[in-house]
């Protein structure tokens, strides 16, 4: 028989598990590994590595900003691989992802090339940088609802459609990149700047389709050329790091082309597989 105090105390209890739905009474509390957190973690890494480039580009160091949005973008790349290795992809994930590219591709690189010379136009150079912030945020709620639907064919998952996010971050900077070899007055210029901002905003929204990483299948006659090109790039990095960072920008941007004829091309194989199997179901 209970006492009153122990009536009360299990009075207490029983009041207590009432005021919870019925279908979370006889739930336990779910327990996360360490594997599910371990993207996340890169994630928030990555903001603050992009919130770290607006504190340099208040102090003007201007190469530590730089590297630290490119610290971001290597962050950036790693979470959903890890995501993906150790099956802890989820759309909590992937919407913190975004918001984190917003910060880190978004307002980073705005402000930094806002304040170091933007600034000089006054009112028209912040409506520019207002201007690629809008375009990254666009780009990110475009990527996030066909992601959300899954109405994208699948015969384009190699592709993006415009410039992802980090690339557009990377891109911006490329002026202060190649001021670090090249000392010519036209490359501090906000006219530059400017032309910089606006074209690489105007690609992010844009239909253009651009080669996505993700998805490529190296051939194995191509493993050991890919590993020789990855170490004769790294030693470039290394030797001539702002050099062969605003060379592996230009690249890419002479990559676009070919991914537009690419794009193309699978889009009409694809058609063409369609409706060769359209004639054999008629049959």
């Amino acid at each position: 028989m209970l006492k009153p105090k122990e009536k009360r105390r299990e009075g207490g209890r029983k009041s207590l598990r009432n005021r919870f739905p019925a279908h979370l009474k006889n739930q336990r509390l779910k327990v996360l590994s360490i594997s599910a957190v371990i993207p996340n973690i890169a994630t928030l890494l990555a903001l603050c590595s992009g919130m770290t480039a607006i504190r340099m580009a208040m102090l003007e160091k201007w190469e530590l900003a730089v590297v630290a949005l490119l610290v971001a973008a290597f962050l950036d790349g790693m979470d959903g691989r890890l995501a993906r290795l150790l099956g802890s992809t989820s759309r909590f994930g992937a919407e913190l992802d975004s918001f984190s590219d917003l910060i880190s591709f978004g307002a980073a690189p705005a402000i930094v090339m806002y304040m170091k010379g933007l600034h000089k136009w006054g009112e028209t150079g912040w409506c520019i940088i207002l201007f690629f912030t809008v375009c990254m945020t666009l780009r990110l709620a475009r990527f996030n609802t066909r992601s959300i639907e899954g109405n994208s064919p699948t015969w384009s998952q190699g592709f993006f459609t415009g410039v992802p996010a980090p690339a557009a971050g990377y891109l911006a900077l490329m002026p202060i990149m190649i001021q670090q070899f090249c000392s010519a007055p036209f490359f501090e210029s906000p006219l530059l700047y400017a032309i910089v901002m606006i074209v690489t905003g105007g690609l992010m929204i844009s239909r253009i389709p651009t080669f996505s990483l993700k998805k490529v299948k190296v051939p194995q006659r191509l493993v050991l050329p890919i590993m020789l090109l990855a170490v004769l790039t790294a030693s470039a990095i290394y030797s001539h790091p702002w050099l062969t960072l605003s060379m592996i920008g230009l690249i890419y941007l002479g990559l676009i082309p070919f991914s537009i004829r690419s794009f193309k091309r699978v889009k009409a194989e694809t058609a063409v597989l369609l409706e060769q199997e359209e004639i054999l179901k008629g049959a």
